[in-house]
This record gives C-alpha cells, sequence and structure tokens, in this order.
C-alpha cells in the first residue's frame, strides 16, 4: 500500500512539471483569441524551454556562485511545492506537509534567492512582499479549524454544501495574489520586455541558456500551484480523499484538474485582456486591497459565527 502511494506521489510531481508549461501557453492561447491576434502554439514553453536548454550559458563577469545555483533552488522549491499540494489526491506522503506556513515558506524561499541573484549583478526592481496570501489561507482554514490543504478539501467532501459569505472575499483576494505574485496584467505584463514596466522579467535580465530554462520552468510551476492552492480552497471537487479507489480515483482526479486548468487558464486570459496596467508605484496599493479583502473576508466569517 505504502508502495502505491509513493506511486501516486511521483506520478502527482510529474504530472505538475509536464503540465505546467501547458498551463502557461493554454492562458497565452486565450489571450491571444481575446485579442483578435494569432495564437502561439500550444507546444510553444516546450519549444523555448528546449532551445534554451541547447544553448552554453552566458554569465555576468561579477556573477557570485550565488547567482549560478538560484535557478536550481527556484525549480526545486516549485517541485517541492508542487508535491506537497494536493492537486490529485489528499493521501499523499508529502500532502500531509501541506500547512500554510510550510507554502509560504517555499514561496517566500524562492523570491529571496531571485531577489539575492539580481541584486549580485545589479539588475533588481526589488520583490513584492505577499502577507495577503497567508491571509487568505487562514480565512478559508478556519471553516475546518486546519492549516492543513487535505484537511480542507476532506471537510468540503464530507460538508459540500456548506456556504460561508467570506469565502467569497477569500476567492476575490486569491485571484488579486495569483495575479500579482505571478507577474500578470494588472501588476506585470508577462509578454514585454520593457525594462521600465517590468517587475519579474527585470530580475531574469542577466540569465541565459539552461540558467533562464529552470528559472522560466519554476515561473510556469509557480502559476500552476497557485492555480491548484485555488482549487483545493474553492473547487475541491475531483481531488481523490482517503479511501478512495486508486487506479479510477486518480483518473477521475486528473481529469477534473485538466478541465478546471482549461477553465481557469481561460478566465485569467479574460482578466487580463480587460484589465490595464497599474503604473509599477500602484502595484503596493493593489495588494494591500488584496489584503483588506482578506481580512474583511476574516471579520465577516467571526461575525457570523457560519460553520
Amino acid at each position: 500500500m505504502r508502495g502505491i502511494t509513493v506511486v501516486r506521489q511521483l506520478g502527482e510531481v510529474a504530472v505538475a512539471i509536464a503540465i505546467a508549461p501547458l498551463f502557461a501557453g493554454w492562458i497565452a492561447q486565450c489571450r491571444a483569441w481575446l485579442q483578435n491576434r494569432s495564437a502561439p502554439p500550444l507546444r510553444q514553453p516546450y519549444r523555448m524551454l528546449r532551445k534554451l536548454f541547447d544553448k552554453d550559458a552566458a554569465l555576468a563577469s561579477t556573477a557570485s556562485p550565488l547567482f549560478r545555483i538560484t535557478p536550481y533552488i527556484l525549480f526545486g522549491t516549485m517541485v517541492l511545492a508542487a508535491a506537497i499540494i494536493p492537486s490529485l489526491a489528499t493521501d499523499l506522503p508529502f500532502a500531509r506537509a501541506a500547512d500554510a506556513i510550510a507554502l509560504i515558506g517555499l514561496f517566500a524561499t524562492a523570491r529571496v534567492f531571485l531577489s539575492l541573484a539580481a541584486m549580485d549583478i545589479g539588475t533588481a526592481f526589488g520583490s513584492l512582499a505577499e502577507p495577503a496570501l497567508l491571509m487568505v489561507l487562514f480565512n478559508a482554514f478556519l471553516l475546518f479549524g486546519s492549516t492543513a490543504l487535505p484537511s480542507l478539501v476532506d471537510g468540503f467532501r464530507a460538508h459540500p454544501s456548506i456556504i460561508d459569505p467570506s469565502v467569497i472575499f477569500a476567492a476575490v483576494a486569491f485571484v488579486m495574489v495569483l495575479l500579482a505574485e505571478n507577474a500578470r496584467i494588472p501588476i506585470d505584463n508577462p509578454a514585454t520586455h520593457l525594462e521600465l514596466t517590468m517587475i519579474h522579467e527585470a530580475t531574469l535580465l542577466e540569465y541565459s541558456a539552461r540558467h533562464l530554462a529552470l528559472v522560466e520552468w519554476a515561473s510556469n510551476l509557480k502559476l500552476f500551484n497557485y492555480a491548484c492552492i485555488g482549487f483545493a480552497l474553492f473547487i475541491p471537487w475531483g481531488i481523490a480523499t482517503h479511501g478512495a479507489d486508486g487506479g479510477a480515483a486518480m483518473l477521475i482526479s486528473i481529469t477534473a484538474l485538466l478541465a478546471k486548468l482549461i477553465v481557469s487558464g481561460a478566465a485569467l486570459a479574460l482578466i487580463e485582456s480587460f484589465s490595464a496596467k497599474l503604473r509599477i508605484f500602484r502595484a503596493p496599493e493593489y495588494l494591500a486591497m488584496a489584503f483588506l479583502l482578506a481580512v474583511l473576508g476574516l471579520l465577516v466569517h467571526l461575525l457570523l459565527g457560519v460553520r
């Protein structure tokens, strides 16, 4: 039995690594369609990664060992986050570590190393701290008295009719955090390389070849991980829970995950297509609004006492 759960755990990680670039490519396709442009191929992210891996890396003369190892740390932290987020099942070995603090710690670790690597060669634009995500997670976890994502998914499956108005505030705040943390419009435009308007890309200017490929792949994984956190928090249907039949449950989970990724990718593309990019100095106000919405949801839950 333990061997089966280990295989399922490895399968979940493999699915995340393989699908993450495809999810980014799907969003790019939807954006192009909504903006009446020719859509890039769905496999474009894979082609870009393969092209980068085939090139020879060029490093700045002032680059330290920290700059060289950061891409591997970024990719490793995002893979570990994908392993502990219950995207397909809740009874996997690593899913037991899917605590709010652990997830925030992994994302913060990746952010710190990326910022340090950028400052190492003098291209840092400064990164955005994100307490709003923690508030969103605590808001949702109050429903079932646990900070573990598997417990939340199991709780929703046990009480599918539960309704809490605070979840609406938390969901809106989470979408705002997702857009900000993944450098999407209105905070950043992933399709531009204008130095005075980009945030995420500014920290990657000196990376090339395999290093840039790992950073971009880690960025795709981060977007995928955030989407899976949202699925676990707000639409956990389809995720296999404890006691579910192994093969059939995993097949249903993969099908449900693909369906949710298709819908959420189209929704993100729609939001980005109808949003204007904020000025770079307005980004803190945007994140403050997300934080306030999460706090408001928390207060609504405490005042109404809905359970």
